[in-house]
Parts: structure tokens; C-alpha cells; sequence
């Protein structure tokens, strides 16, 4: 049996999340007392479930400090367990419910919008710290379908390292363990000929690997978070986010995330994933 825990900031895309996944077969329940998760996980095995995604969420959190009792019976038990948690940006939230005009969870006559999602923030940062995180800032539904059937696809035995491009123009992706800038590198964006072409395209490549400062960019970025995989995996951490970043994300950074992943499946067990966050986006809308 699977489980999947969806958890996240109020905004950031939870409901989203759990009618991608019925989508894909697994049976939803949203809010669940936490108590209650050890007897669903009984009761729906003796009626021959074996996809299961549960909603958790601040509505329950009198009852969080719950969850890492009842997430260590579940992996005794044999339970393929997985933890997912959307994010956002402040500022990203703040205008969603803005546009929404809905009521946050946690809304009280003293406090702002933002007080509410720093306080939520807080209480569900041990899951946070536990969960494979998806940054929901500029996602459209379709890309975040693509990242969520990723994450249910992905071999969660072993450490699974995504590698991602991104632009630091549409902001800092919070769902990193490690960010590198690569805007001191040469940019094709000033090459006329080729500004239309992104990173995963021959005019781009072929641009990039004349320049010794990419290569040795590279080099640096793959000594310095290679040597670390082993730690990260001991840890008992099923994902690890590398994020590099350039101007837009569609030229260096598209490239060096390429190369690297090429360069980590080529020397290394782990499962890669690459993601082009700019790339994505511009796909899916």
C-alpha cells in the first residue's frame, strides 16, 4: 500500500494537489484527524485500496505534534509512505487570497493576511522538513501535475536529486537545498542569432561549452554538492533540491542544469530528475 501525505501552506495549491492524485487513481481523504491515520490505513487495506493520498493541514494542528508517532507505525508496517508540501512565496499567497476574497484558516480580528501565513508557516515547518517541497509560486496546474506525477513516479528507496533551472527575475525558488547564481557567466541573451533558442538547443549549447567559465562553473557546482550525496542519503532524505539559477532561466542555467544531471546519473546511483522551471511554466500555459 501507498500513502501520500499532502500538506502545505493554505493557497498554495493542497486541494489542487489531492484532485491531481484522485485523477491518477488514488483515493483522497482531506483533513483527517491525525489520530485516525493508523485505522484508515487498516481499513481501506482490508477493502484492497492501494493508492491512498491524505490532506493535512493547520485545521488539525492541535493534533500535528501526532504525526511522527503515527508516520514511524505506518513505515513499520510496510506502508510505502511519501510526504509532499506546497509552497509559496508571501507576496504570491497574499494576492491569492486577495483575489479569492476567501478566509484564511487562521484569520482573526488582530491579525493581517501575512501574520496568519507566517504563523501557519510555523506550524508546519517539521513537516516541511520531512516532505519532498514544491515551490507553487508560478506554477499553472498543468506544471504542477507534471512535478506531482514526478514525485509519485520516483523511486523512493534510494535519494532522488532533482536539479533545476530557473530565472532570478520571477524569484528565488524556496523549494531548494541548494542555490547557485551563474549570472557572472557569458549570456547568450546579447547573441541576436540565437536569443530564441533555449538551453536544451544546439545553438545554446555549442555557445556555452566554448566558454572555460562555464566549465569550470560546472565543475565547482558538481564538486562541491557531489560530495555531499552520501550525507544527504544517510540522513534518510528521499529528495535533494539543486537549484541553479541565471537572468530568465532559459539560456546558462537551462544548460548547466542539463549537464550536471548527465554528469550525476553518469557517476552516481541516485535517481536524477531535471526540471526547467521557466521552461516548464511557458509549456503548460
Amino acid at each position: 500500500m501507498q500513502i501520500i501525505l499532502v500538506s502545505g501552506l493554505s493557497g498554495a495549491g493542497k486541494s489542487t494537489a489531492l484532485r491531481i492524485l484522485e485523477d491518477s487513481g488514488y483515493y483522497c481523504v482531506d483533513n483527517l484527524p491525525l489520530t485516525m491515520l493508523e485505522q484508515l490505513a487498516q481499513i481501506y487495506r482490508q477493502y484492497g485500496y492501494e493508492k491512498i493520498a491524505v490532506g493535512v493541514d493547520t485545521r488539525t494542528s492541535p493534533l500535528l505534534d501526532q504525526l511522527p508517532k503515527s508516520l514511524k507505525v505506518l513505515k513499520n508496517n510496510g506502508i510505502d509512505l511519501r510526504v509532499i508540501f506546497l509552497d509559496a512565496n508571501n507576496n504570491c499567497l497574499v494576492m491569492r487570497y486577495s483575489e479569492t476574497r476567501r478566509k484564511h484558516p487562521l484569520a482573526a480580528p488582530e491579525r493581517t493576511i501575512e501574520d496568519c501565513i507566517n504563523i501557519e508557516r510555523d506550524l508546519l515547518a517539521d513537516i516541511s522538513q520531512i516532505a519532498h517541497r514544491i515551490d507553487t509560486s508560478n506554477l499553472s496546474a498543468n506544471a504542477l501535475r507534471k512535478f506531482i506525477k514526478e514525485f509519485v513516479d520516483a523511486d523512493y528507496n534510494q535519494l532522488n536529486i532533482i536539479i533545476q533551472s530557473f530565472g532570478f527575475k520571477y524569484g528565488l525558488p524556496i523549494d531548494s537545498d541548494f542555490v547557485f547564481d551563474v549570472r557572472c557567466l557569458p549570456n547568450p541573451h546579447y547573441d541576436k542569432t540565437i536569443r530564441d533558442f533555449n538551453g536544451t538547443e544546439t545553438p545554446i549549447i555549442e555557445f556555452l561549452r566554448k566558454e572555460p567559465a562555464v566549465q569550470n562553473m560546472l565543475n565547482d557546482i558538481y564538486t562541491m554538492t557531489s560530495k555531499w550525496f552520501d550525507e544527504f542519503s544517510c540522513d534518510n532524505r528521499n529528495y535533494l533540491t539543486i537549484a541553479i539559477g541565471c537572468t530568465g532561466g532559459k539560456h546558462r542555467s537551462v544548460y548547466l542544469a542539463s549537464i550536471l544531471s548527465e554528469l550525476i546519473r553518469h557517476n552516481f546511483a541516485f535517481n536524477v530528475i531535471t526540471r526547467h522551471r521557466q521552461l516548464t511554466i511557458q509549456e503548460c500555459k
